[in-house]
């Protein structure tokens, strides 16, 4: 083989070889406390989730975006109260943290809490649905049910929980399409 075929084969993936976007880490910042509208308390019970994203062989992965969206603590998304949009960012651990009123039940729906998750080298944007509880929810109910504790957060506290996210190989989160 050829001077040039080796270093070839050496060659690493650079940035630009890398799908994007790419986020800089202030692209979170701020964004993860949705308790909060305007410097006034948002009703409700106040909870903290937190959770690991992590990839095919288990390894945390560090800054992936998380976008969270919900109803407030009464099931409304109309609520000028409560804004119901949150941002965050895993750190090189793979967690990431969300402040948040626990979401009330839309009709027809179980209490649940949207995710969109966006990486650099994604395809496309994820998105799942973390519940509280085994429930009777009908996009809960449409995984298969041995999955379903995948879209389960699990109480850790009072007023916490963790979801924990992974993207690809045995365990791997549910995703529902666009």
């Amino acid at each position: 083989m050829s001077r040039a075929g080796d270093a070839m084969r050496r060659l690493v993936p650079t940035g630009e070889m890398t799908l994007g976007p790419f986020f800089p880490r202030e692209f979170a910042q701020g964004a993860n406390d949705l308790t909060t509208v305007e410097g006034k308390a948002a009703k409700g019970e106040a909870i903290e989730i937190t959770g690991r994203v992590t990839q095919l062989d288990g390894s945390a992965l560090d800054n992936v975006v998380l976008e969270i969206w919900q109803a407030d603590a009464e099931g409304r998304y109309d609520n000028p109260g409560f804004f119901g949009w949150g941002r965050a960012a895993t750190g090189s651990d793979g967690v990431f943290l969300f402040k948040t009123i626990k979401p009330g039940a839309v009709k027809g729906r179980a209490a649940h809490i949207n995710f969109l998750i966006l990486y650099s080298g994604l395809m496309r944007q994820l998105q799942t649905v973390m519940f509280f509880e085994d429930s009777s929810d009908p996009v809960f109910a449409s995984i298969e049910k041995n999955k379903r504790q995948l879209l389960a957060a699990k109480k850790t506290g009072a007023r916490s929980y963790r979801f924990d996210i992974r993207l690809r190989g045995e365990g791997e989160t549910p995703f529902f399409g666009d």
